[in-house]
């Protein structure tokens, strides 16, 4: 109490001190007063400056903090590359079902007691796990082939017996093809008179004056571009048979075959490039060149184009990877056109009346090689597409059309698309761009108009899949064949792989259809020529 009291007199001593002061004296009172307010605002934002630059660069470091975050990761993902490549195996196949960031339990771990539980008895019957009724029984054999009976009977006499039933045991067996020569023998007749002589015609063959068959001839063709069995192993069965054909009498069979042919394959890639949604892929293949030296080939390529909806694809040989061969292709293509990342086709992107449609896969395929650098950002954005795939296999299983498969993605895939886009730009902001998570990023991030451009029509696939299907056997032939034999021989390769993707696509017979056209082509008429491809041919 006693302080307060002095507190208000020292108060009013100043107070009185202020009013006793002269007019000039209270007036420098004031000025210095305004003064001490000036500095103290000056300092007030100089202190609000400081604060926002430490603020600042308290935000900078938080960014170092995690860029040098991501380099740690990038560089510890690298040395468990390089651990893999010297220490682990090169071919790993084996996939562990142990969860790897569970701990283990040491061997002699007492087990932890176990509290005591009501228990009840439930009954109940059911029939034996090996019950006739529950067994599939063996392979049902297929109704379709020629069936062989053999009849049995017992050693002992059944004489005046009575048979009151039969027991039937079916075995599938096989007879390897055999080789067997076909002789067309016409009879010639004399007209009276000395006028001439009558004789039947041949029928139409595919090799004139040659002694191979429409059978052979496709059999060879098939097992070479189908079945990936180069023409020296062909050789070599044949010689089981105890039948020697040289290597350049079938060169000659395959080269006359494509040369009957080359029409139809001419009409083939009117029809793929004529549609307004193709699908372009390329992939390699050497070629023996002898303008180079002995041992050395070129590297050639296959550029496929696939049409989904007229279930046809067709390849093309060119000697190298520019726009060169798509531009002759392609040089008054308007529609969709979907491909992969590589740079050619942007150019194509970029002219008018061209949509370019990204690979989905392609950019799922470069996450999924980020699992292992950050498994919890590449685990998420992973999660996302399979949700995406998961809506187009809804739509496949509904057997949806193109309209409502286009209204199914824009309810449920188009919001999943604009949230994974977002997550996308977020992470690569803090991401190494050479790491593999900076690098799928980068990719997608590229790419991402194309991208979403499959919405725009329910007939468009979200992968380039398909056409990527069509390439694998080129590539298991390329395994055995090595190279082609020169540039036309590539050529040809082309021509064929052609054929036969597009009957594998169509589910039809390589065989049976080849060989059927090989017998009614040289005399089929030019303008129907289309009847003949796989699509259309009734086999």
């Amino acid at each position: 109490m006693k302080n307060g009291l002095k507190k208000q007199v020292s108060e009013l001593q100043k107070q009185n001190q202020i009013l006793q002061n002269t007019p000039q004296e209270a007036e420098e009172i004031i000025h210095q007063t305004k003064q001490q307010l000036r500095d103290s605002e000056r300092s007030a934002r100089q202190l609000e400056k400081e604060v926002k630059r430490l603020e600042e660069k308290s935000s900078q470091l938080e960014d170092t903090a995690k860029q040098l975050e991501e380099k740690n990761k990038y560089l510890q993902f690298q040395i468990d590359q390089l651990k893999r490549l010297m220490f682990g195996a090169k071919r790993e196949r084996f996939i562990s079902n142990i969860v790897v960031d569970q701990m283990t339990l040491p061997f002699d771990f007492p087990e932890p007691p176990v509290a005591e539980q009501a228990t009840e008895t439930i009954e109940y019957t059911r029939k034996k796990a090996n019950s006739r009724e529950n067994h599939h029984g063996r392979l049902e054999l297929p109704s379709h082939l020629p069936v062989e009976e053999i009849h049995l009977e017992p050693k002992q006499d059944t004489t005046g017996l009575k048979c009151i039933g039969q027991e039937v045991t079916s075995e599938l067996d096989y007879t390897p093809a055999k080789l067997f020569v076909r002789k067309y023998i016409r009879n010639t007749y004399a007209l009276p008179g000395g006028e001439g002589i009558v004789i039947a015609d041949l029928p139409a063959r595919p090799i004139d004056k040659g002694i191979a068959g429409p059978g052979l001839l496709s059999n060879i063709l098939v097992e070479k571009f189908v079945d990936h069995l180069p023409i020296y192993r062909q050789i070599e069965r044949f010689k089981r048979e105890k039948v020697v054909i040289s290597s350049s009498t079938i060169d000659g069979w395959v080269t006359k075959t494509a040369d009957l042919l080359a029409p139809l394959y001419s009409h083939l890639v009117k029809l793929v490039i004529a549609q307004g949604y193709l699908q372009v892929d390329e992939t390699p293949i050497k070629v023996l060149d002898h303008q180079n030296k002995i041992g050395k080939t070129h590297q050639g390529y296959h550029w496929v184009y696939n049409a989904p909806l007229q279930n046809a694809i067709f390849f093309d040989y060119c000697h190298g990877r520019g726009r060169e061969g798509p531009m002759r292709l392609l040089k008054d293509f308007k529609g969709y056109l979907q491909t992969d990342g590589y740079g050619v086709y942007e150019w194509f992107a970029r002219q008018d009346g061209i949509t370019h449609i990204a690979c989905m896969a392609h950019a799922r395929r470069k996450i999924s090689d980020a699992l292992d650098y950050d498994k919890e950002k590449a685990g998420l954005l992973m999660k996302m597409i399979q949700d995406l795939y998961a809506i187009e296999r809804e739509a496949r299983v509904a057997g949806l059309t193109p309209e409502q498969r286009k209204e199914l993605r824009l309810d449920k895939s188009l919001p999943i698309m604009n949230d994974l886009g977002k997550k996308i730009a977020e992470m690569n902001k803090t991401a190494i761009p050479k790491s593999p998570m900076g690098i799928a990023l980068y990719y997608a991030t590229q790419r991402w108009d194309n991208l979403l451009n499959y919405l725009y029509d329910g007939s468009l696939e979200i992968d380039n899949n398909w056409v990527e299907n069509a390439i694998r056997p080129s590539t298991l032939g390329r395994k055995n064949f090595l190279f082609a034999g020169s540039h036309e021989g590539a050529k040809r390769a082309a021509m064929f792989y052609s054929f036969f993707g597009t009957c594998k696509k169509n589910n039809v017979n390589p065989y049976e259809w080849l060989k059927k056209v090989l017998e009614i082509i040289p005399e089929y008429p030019a303008n129907k020529i289309g009847d003949l491809l796989p699509q259309n041919l009734k086999i």
